[in-house]
């Protein structure tokens, strides 16, 4: 899924370096390709989310205004395309035609996995559209898309800008959720640094 990520991560980033007036364009392009991705067309999320990373480690964007910008963006994306999986897709699937009574029995068989799981499927493992089409409520799916959107800004945004673009590789070596797991322990760490930094 990642493959090729790192390069046109740095490439894009490269671009920008000599560019600083471009700074809004970029947050703009970031916010963009954040809700293209989590419409559910994967890759150029991730690339932009890696590019800005890198830029802010080099200081020509603002961390924390780079996630922020990616986490709405992923929240939007994530919300349209639940919204095209619950008003089109599901249409689709209940619709009289070939295969009705398997389409439905699959249908009944989805809702029944997101009722128990929804959370961790929205976040880790499905497209939101795929949400969508089962039903899934808006009280459950908003708290989940948005968790899910920080965990993936802070996992590819805050990851590229302390581990450059070698976060694309930490991603394809462990997955998801270990990527998670990964962008946790950098906030933690993050935040014992500070208390550190007050302390002193």
């Amino acid at each position: 899924m990642l493959d090729g990520l790192a390069p046109h991560a740095v490439q894009v980033a490269a671009l920008h370096i000599h560019h600083p007036s471009r700074v809004h364009i970029d947050y703009a392009g970031l916010a963009i390709a954040a809700a293209i991705s989590w419409v559910g067309v994967t890759g150029p999320g991730e690339a932009a989310l890696v590019a800005a990373g890198i830029l802010g480690s080099q200081g020509h964007v603002g961390v924390v205004a780079m996630l922020l910008v990616a986490w709405a963006g992923a929240i939007a994306g994530g919300t349209v395309g639940w919204l095209i999986g619950l008003k089109g897709g599901r249409a689709l699937m209940t619709r009289p035609g070939p295969l009705y009574g398997l389409r439905l029995r699959l249908l009944h068989h989805g809702d029944a996995i997101y009722a128990r799981r929804g959370w961790f499927l929205a976040v880790y493992l499905t497209p939101s559209w795929m949400a969508g089409v089962a039903g899934m409520p808006a009280r459950r799916f908003v708290p989940a898309n948005a968790v899910a959107g920080l965990v993936w800004a802070l996992a590819f945004g805050l990851g590229a800008y302390l581990a450059g673009p070698s976060v694309a590789d930490i991603a394809d070596d462990i997955g998801t959720i270990g990527l998670a797991a990964l962008a946790v322990v950098a906030v933690l760490a993050g935040l014992v640094g500070w208390r550190r930094a007050r302390r002193g």
